[in-house]
């Protein structure tokens, strides 16, 4: 099969070149954009298929359209990470994942494009809301089993770029300048909690100690963005997942911690963080962590959490602040942060 080039955009993807890609016979395309207010590191859109022999839809992603989210991307390799995760990882995983029907990147330019399987079908829990205590609970069961799958055995996969370690220094080259243009941009825009308020301005130099505490063996593999946005639940009640640009090797606390503090609303995490944690750590255990390895647990959920409050800052840089549910996004993490920060006591991490 001759290889078929990277599109620029949503424009160069038509019948022709996604049947070339992947094989199936397709007369003619809807295209969709999708995805937002939710991800903003990559343009998403579902394109129905009008063929034979083919599924009703898939999704694409192609680089963000907002030019500071697709520096930050491709700075930082997220685009690269994705494509490498579904054509060397995704057989390994325990949680099921969407079928990769294409994917390719251009690893200089991170021109990438990924075409794979539309499971919008399945029932999704808007972060806004915040995922109810017994969602919650599968999504920890099912990320316990992720970590073991790849539990001390990461670091290779950072060595080979499949993944980035949490310590890798592009994080202290890039994340502090971004961290501090989104703060500005937040602080102008809306309000912001006075646990945040305290914290912010000394959470950028603080940013390359958080990641390398996080770094320290045991390692695994992190999916990096694990919340309710990029969590699906087939009809069985088990997890699907997406979304895989910001994998990593570090610490398992960090997925969870960014789960909790991010995903349930404040007064879930309030009556079940504990609980929750015991619970992840418990799975961890009865498939094979030795408990010498948990024991620091708790320490790092404490440093991930903190570290949280680079999600909502920086991706506000790549958001329309204009627009509501955008907006209530960033304010939604923010008060969700401030909880943590006071009832984790995590400004003494600083």
């Amino acid at each position: 099969m001759t290889a078929q080039p990277i599109p620029k955009s949503i424009d160069d993807v038509s019948p022709a070149w996604l049947g070339a890609v992947t094989g199936f016979d397709i007369r003619a395309i809807t295209v969709e954009q999708i995805g937002v207010g939710i991800g903003v590191s990559s343009a998403v859109y579902r394109v129905a298929l009008d063929g034979r022999a083919c599924p009703q839809s898939v999704v694409v992603k192609l680089p963000a359209l907002d030019e500071a989210a697709n520096f930050t991307s491709t700075m930082l390799r997220f685009y690269i990470r994705e494509v490498r995760f579904f054509t060397e990882l995704a057989s390994q995983s325990p949680i099921r994942v969407p079928a990769c029907y294409h994917g390719a990147v251009d690893e200089e330019t991170s021109r990438f494009v990924v075409v794979m399987e539309d499971m919008g079908a399945m029932r999704s829990v808007d972060q806004l809301d915040g995922m109810a205590l017994v969602d919650a609970e599968q999504a920890v069961d099912e990320l316990a089993g992720w970590h073991a799958t790849w539990w001390r055995r990461a670091d290779a996969l950072a060595e080979s770029g499949v993944a980035l370690s949490l310590g890798d220094p592009i994080y202290t080259a890039i994340l502090p300048v971004v961290f501090e243009e989104g703060w500005e941009k937040v602080r102008a825009a809306m309000p912001v909690d006075e646990a945040i308020a305290e914290v912010g301005p000394r959470f950028g130099a603080a940013i390359g100690r958080l990641m390398g505490d996080l770094a320290l063996s045991p390692t695994t593999l992190v999916h990096g963005d694990y919340r309710a946005d990029n969590i699906l639940f087939m009809p069985n009640g088990r997890v699907a997942l997406l979304d895989f640009q910001i994998i990593g090797t570090g610490s398992g606390a960090y997925d969870l911690a960014y789960f909790v503090t991010q995903s349930l609303d404040a007064q879930v995490a309030h009556d079940h963080e504990r609980e929750l944690f015991d619970r992840w750590v418990d799975g961890l255990r009865r498939r094979g962590v030795s408990e010498d390895d948990t024991a620091r647990m708790w320490q790092d959920y404490r440093t991930a959490a903190l570290f949280c409050l680079v999600y909502p800052i920086v991706a506000s840089r790549g958001m329309d602040l204009s627009d509501r549910r955008q907006y209530e996004l960033v304010m939604r993490m923010n008060s969700r942060m401030s909880r943590a920060l006071t009832e984790l006591d995590l400004a003494e991490l600083l």
